[in-house]
């Protein structure tokens, strides 16, 4: 039944052409009538909270960071106008779990002391769960949540979850139930989860299937940048250098963060071009420090990242990378401070980090194999070849290029 749903469902008359550009044209339209309701009619609540989540449906569209300013702004008057609701309350508190400012989701729930009990509350705290390490306590309350009512975007963190500390197959399941769920209206939904079980199959080294996961997402919801940012990864991971690059500068020039001007750079680096990496390194190293003077936190873990492999300042990837896990600490993030430590000499403790990742249960061959150089150079040759065979087991073909997130 899933299997013939993802095949059919991008071949739905009247949807299948009303992709991105659509949406980013109904929802400016709105955002237009909105704002000028709001000038006329600065008290009508209903509207400005309509307007608020019209705007953040932009900036979710673009990926723009200045449509998200947008959103900060228009929730943040809206609680200055009117007494916290708990739709506004909610709003802020998805918008600051999106940026990684998690001690301020608490206390937007807090406004609305109702909200930590409502539904949509405990899906966020779910969420902080599992960002802060608490895997099980977020797998137990997903699991709670969809026994009591099963969306399909639980469905979806719980798939995620099992792709990261379960099973492969239960996870490509519970997103193919997840897609059975949607309406053919929900075209942009269903190529989200496309993208996932893509990325699912990718990075497990199965490319051919992971290419047909983003041919329905392109097919579903056409002309999405997000859609052509998986294809350019998938893309540099075969080989394709060039059609690789070529569509990374396509993306950025629609959608320039500074991720994947990172993520371009490395690509030209891979392949034996750094001349042609330092712009895009320097060009997403500038918006990722402008990023922290104005108070984000976002991307620390990028800059660790930065510093650690791309412009090689191991001092500042340890730096950067402890103001990460001071929010944060999980498998992710462990894996990073252990890795800006290795290159910065400091061996020890990126073994005590490591072992942090490793004891959570995570699967995943970039952290198996960045395990397996940390045991090697701390003489344990018999584990790190353990650990790299497990990373080889997860996915063949995990030296080839990938982006970091």
């Amino acid at each position: 039944m899933a299997s013939q749903t993802a095949a059919r469902v991008p071949q739905l008359p009247g949807y299948a052409q009303d992709g991105y550009a659509q949406e980013l044209t109904r929802a400016e339209s709105d955002i237009a009538s909105l704002e000028s309701r709001r000038q006329s009619h600065p008290g009508d609540l209903e509207k400005r909270v309509r307007l608020a989540y019209r705007l953040f449906h932009r900036a979710s569209l673009t990926g723009i960071m200045a449509h998200f300013d947008a959103v900060d702004a228009a929730i943040r008057e809206a609680l200055d106008d009117f007494s916290p609701r708990e739709d506004v309350c909610l709003l802020k508190a998805n918008l600051d779990f999106r940026f990684h400012r998690l001690a301020e989701v608490r206390q937007d729930l807090q406004m609305c002391p109702k909200l930590s009990g409502r539904f949509e509350g405990r899906v966020l705290l779910a969420d902080l769960d599992y960002q802060e390490g608490r895997y099980e306590a977020s797998r137990l309350e997903l699991e709670r949540l969809i026994a009591e009512n099963r969306t399909w975007d639980n469905l979806a963190r719980l798939a995620h979850w099992k792709s990261k500390l379960g099973d492969i197959a239960d996870a490509d399941q519970l997103y193919e139930e997840a897609e059975d769920d949607l309406t053919a209206k929900q075209m942009r939904s269903y190529a989200w989860l496309e993208l996932q079980r893509g990325v699912l199959a990718l990075t497990h080294g199965r490319y051919v299937e992971a290419r047909k996961h983003y041919q329905r997402a392109d097919a579903a919801y056409p002309g999405h940048w997000h859609t052509d940012e998986h294809f350019a990864e998938l893309l540099a991971a075969e080989g394709k250098f060039d059609e690789a690059a070529a569509l990374f500068r396509e993306v950025i020039a629609r959608c320039p963060k500074p991720e994947l001007q990172q993520a371009l750079g490395e690509l030209y680096l891979f392949c034996g071009r750094p001349e042609a990496a330092q712009p895009w390194f320097d060009s997403a190293l500038a918006a990722y420090l402008e990023s922290v003077e104005r108070g984000g936190v976002h991307y620390f873990h990028h800059l660790a990242d930065f510093y650690a492999d791309a412009r090689e300042e191991p001092a500042e990837a340890v730096r950067w990378a402890r103001k990460d896990i001071e929010m944060r600490s999980n498998f992710s993030t462990q894996a990073a401070m252990a890795w800006a430590l290795y290159r910065n000499g400091q061996l020890s403790e990126a073994m005590e980090y490591i072992g942090l990742a490793l004891a959570s249960g995570v699967r995943d061959a970039g952290i198996f194999s960045t395990a397996a150089t940390l045991f090697d150079a701390a003489g344990e040759t018999a584990e790190s070849q353990r650990l790299a065979q497990a990373a080889f087991e997860i996915n063949p073909k995990h030296q080839n290029f990938h982006i970091h997130h």
